[in-house]
């Protein structure tokens, strides 16, 4: 069992692993340590992690998300990009595109209500909908995901699918991917803030304990 969320220590952080706690996986899963540090030294993925830290470093504390998306796909090279986003973020989508276009990719894009398939085909009743007695056609994920390989993208971007939908894609594509923003509608699309605003949200926030 690992509980990292819940360690005062990280000893990982500072590289002392002497000092880690008993329950600390770095003690139980030495194999699986060992494992992963045989996969860093191969070609292909040892290449990209070098990137991924190097990329890190150079853009600390002042590139944005896409500003650092773009940067490491240039290391990399990935120069054909697939971005699958939400009908409800398609205004972001289209400057997301614009801008990605711009600075030289290749893109090819999929809405997730790709298809028009009546949320009925799931089975979802009429009271059940977002907005009952209209018609709503279901996001389409795994379209999203086959799409964009079929296209030949080498590395897709998630602009605000919702929870579970983007579970979905991310079971069904065979591609290298990350994630630009996650849809949060409460707050902006800026879900952490419930950890910042505690004040405000601790209430509902405890509302969600399990009783």
């Amino acid at each position: 069992m690992s509980q990292c969320a819940e360690c005062r220590v990280f000893a990982c952080r500072l590289g002392k692993i002497d000092g880690a706690p008993d329950d600390c996986p770095m003690r139980s899963e030495a194999d699986v340590y060992e494992w992963a540090k045989n996969e860093y030294v191969q070609p292909e993925t040892g290449s990209v992690a070098y990137k991924c830290a190097v990329t890190e470093s150079k853009g600390f504390s002042q590139w944005t998300r896409l500003e650092e998306i773009v940067h490491f796909c240039r290391r990399v090279g990935f120069q054909h990009l697939g971005l699958a986003f939400c009908v409800g973020l398609r205004k972001e989508a289209a400057e997301v595109s614009k801008i990605l276009k711009s600075a030289g990719f290749e893109l090819d894009s999929v809405a997730c209500k790709t298809g028009g398939i009546p949320k009925e085909y799931l089975g979802v009743k009429e009271d059940q909908k977002v907005h009952p007695g209209n018609y709503e056609a279901m996001c389409n994920p795994l379209c999203q995901a086959k799409i964009l390989e079929r296209a030949g993208t080498e590395f897709n971007i998630l602009l605000g699918l919702c929870v579970g939908h983007d579970t979905l894609f991310i079971k069904y594509t065979n591609t290298p991917m990350t994630v630009l923003a996650v849809k949060d509608r409460a707050l902006g699309h800026n879900p952490l803030a419930v950890l910042y605003g505690n004040y405000y949200f601790a209430q509902r926030m405890a509302a969600l304990k399990k009783k």
